[in-house]
């Protein structure tokens, strides 16, 4: 199988790169993500269920993410809920992502300092 470069999935789409921001925290479920979605963004980035959900379909496809074998306690869970982690290649794309949007945000800052210096 041929060795799939990270730097194809970029940039990421705004949805999966919330999605795998908050899985890069550790595992959790639909319904986790999109609330930490919400708190993190202060209320500016909704992931409504189809466009989560679509989301996950579409990044386990991508080998970004996949559901995770491992579940809380029984008293803490509910056995309907499903629970997903970042793959390692997932962590790669992440990373290729976090250093594109650092490089952008370096550009912004020095053509500011060109404009007002």
């Amino acid at each position: 199988m041929p060795k799939i470069d990270p730097q194809s999935f970029l940039p990421l789409k705004t949805q999966w790169f919330h999605i795998m921001l908050t899985l890069a925290g550790g595992e959790q479920h639909g319904y986790g993500i999109m609330q930490e979605v919400l708190e993190r963004s202060a209320g500016k980035v909704r992931l409504w269920p189809a466009t989560l959900y679509g989301s996950i379909k579409r990044l386990m496809e991508a080998g970004l993410i996949a559901e995770s074998d491992e579940r809380p306690a029984p008293e803490l869970d509910d056995a309907r809920r499903r629970y997903y982690r970042l793959t390692t290649f997932g962590r790669r794309v992440l990373e290729a992502e976090s250093d594109r949007l650092q490089e952008l945000v370096h550009a912004i800052r020095v053509k500011r300092a060109m404009v007002t210096g």
